[in-house]
């Protein structure tokens, strides 16, 4: 299942895809897409409903993030080797683990509203994905079965207040706008391999992330077991993989989000966004 989330910025409604890519209402069967909805049993719930039968919505609606209210969004810092290589850092050992504000999250097709006194402002293209089944504790072996479903984060950053503030990277993850989420969450059903998914990133028409899942150090089992070892992850939690090679920070010279440009990501089987960058007061 496609599940998504339409409507007036604030006020989304549940819905899903049908086989012919039109959303569908499912307000007659849920409230909303949060962590209660994605558990093993309301997952089966939805998938049960002749989904040919439900409303059908506005043609092309806003589209919010495709989850609400998540109770955390973690992020994993240099998990791909090859963008460990670009940014001359060593193969981490464990996983790099920095949490992001939920604040930061917004639609697929959302403008980036930058700071006016952003500095180094950045493009990250990454597979998420979502819990689905309380994990503590878990082992590796078991842990794809906590997990709902995959969605596409652009984790933007500005390197500025990531690295040059005393370090903190939550600071340099969490402006509002910084966590584009969408535009579906893809139940984990439909993917196959997390491990083997195809990835780009373009900025004002220019190819600039070109990868794979396949680079990932730490895979999305490992990263359940590992989380779940030192925190509780509960249904709705969302963590965010990492990025593969071609960022801003990599480049020489180092290239950094600007007013105009437009950013487009895609995630095989996951979708696409796109979005617009703008300085705040412009």
């Amino acid at each position: 299942m496609k599940l998504v989330r339409y409507g007036e910025i604030g006020a989304e409604q549940p819905g899903i895809l049908d086989k012919d890519g039109r959303i569908r209402s499912l307000s007659g069967h849920l409230s909303e897409i949060d962590g209660n909805a994605l558990q093993p049993d309301a997952l089966a719930r939805l998938a049960a409903i002749d989904h040919t039968e439900l409303p059908l919505a506005p043609e092309n609606p806003h589209l919010g993030p495709p989850l609400a209210r998540p109770g955390k969004l973690i992020g994993i810092g240099l998990n791909y080797s090859d963008h460990a290589a670009e940014s001359n850092l060593p193969i981490p050992k464990e996983p790099i683990v920095f949490m992001k504000a939920t604040s930061a999250i917004a639609g697929p097709y959302d403008a980036v509203v930058l700071p006016a006194d952003a500095i180094k402002p950045d493009w990250e293209v990454e597979l998420a994905f979502v819990i689905g089944r309380k994990a503590k504790r878990v082992t590796e072996a078991e842990a794809l079965s906590h997990v709902a479903g995959y969605l596409i984060c652009n984790d933007i950053s500005d390197r500025h207040w990531q690295a040059e503030r005393e370090g903190q990277w939550t600071k340099g993850k969490s402006h509002d706008g910084f966590a584009p989420l969408g535009p579906w969450l893809v139940t984990a059903d439909e993917i196959a391999d997390p491990g083997q998914l195809a990835m780009t990133l373009d900025v004002s028409g220019v190819r600039r992330q070109n990868g794979s899942t396949r680079t990932m150090i730490f895979g999305v089992a490992y990263l359940v077991s590992y989380l779940s070892q030192f925190m509780t992850l509960e249904p709705g939690d969302v963590v965010t993989t990492g990025t593969p090679p071609g960022v801003g920070l990599g480049m020489r010279p180092q290239v950094w989000l600007k007013h105009g440009d437009v950013m487009r990501l895609e995630i095989e089987g996951l979708g696409h966004q796109e979005q617009h960058v703008r300085v705040e007061g412009r």
